[in-house]
């Protein structure tokens, strides 16, 4: 699968359409996935964290969850041509999952929040097998790694946080029959309807991110990653930003 890769940090070019194809035929082969959401903030987070780098690079689709990864993708003639966000990378595994028959087992979140996003999830997707879920706050992990067995899961969705979440997948992948993973941070709380997204203006221009910093102005510091790393791509040779 060719990848971008942007300052040692890989990104996946596949849209939304590619990604659920390529998973249909990884689950029918046996193989186990994952997907993790990259945007500036990690990209430039990774430059000084190994573990952090090796986490996005490990993983089966880096998603360009950032609209600064597509920008930095057309400033060096890229394939990637949309951004595929992790709340909406998400519904369509939702949405597979239904289609397909696939069963899906939710962990991470308060229990509040993860209880009330498995409910509407039943009522949006009314065919879909939800295994079963678990608040993130479980404290026996072998009897969590055991439900998750038993419910028979095949796509696993884990809210908590990056990069905990994803080190949880890591640790866990091996003792798991699920072949699916992906890391979600706060799409529990868009799905349980605690967290309201940008408007559909912002998000088809890419503008989420100003969205959010105008309703939690102190996410400020944060969001200067992004024209830090576009500033980065900008004058850094192609050969370079690899």
């Amino acid at each position: 699968m060719k990848k971008e890769t942007y300052f040692g940090v890989e990104v996946s070019p596949l849209s939304y359409e590619e990604i659920v194809d390529t998973l249909k035929l990884r689950i029918h082969s046996g193989e186990q996935s994952t997907i993790i959401a990259v945007n500036p903030e990690k990209v430039m987070a990774a430059q000084n964290n190994p573990q952090l780098k090796e986490l996005i690079n490990g993983s089966t689709f880096q998603i360009p969850d950032g609209v600064g990864i597509l920008l930095a993708s057309k400033l060096k003639g890229g394939d990637i041509q949309s951004r595929v966000t992790g709340v909406d990378m998400m519904e369509r595994l939702l949405l597979m999952a239904e289609q397909e028959g696939y069963k899906v087992f939710l962990y991470g979140a308060k229990e509040e929040v993860v209880s009330k996003a498995a409910a509407n999830i039943q009522i949006k997707h009314p065919a879909i097998q939800l295994g079963g879920y678990e608040n993130g706050y479980v404290q026996d992990q072998e009897e969590l790694v055991e439900r998750i067995n038993e419910s028979g899961a095949d796509i696993l969705f884990v809210a908590l946080g990056s990069p905990r979440q994803e080190l949880w997948i890591r640790e866990n992948m091996p003792r798991l029959n699920v072949k699916v993973f992906q890391g979600v941070g706060g799409s529990f709380d868009v799905y349980a309807g605690h967290v309201q997204r940008a408007p559909e203006g912002f998000r088809k221009l890419g503008l989420e991110w100003l969205y959010r910093l105008m309703k939690e102005p102190k996410r400020f510091k944060r969001q200067l990653a992004l024209p830090k790393f576009l500033l980065k791509v900008l004058f850094t040779r192609k050969d370079q930003a690899r």
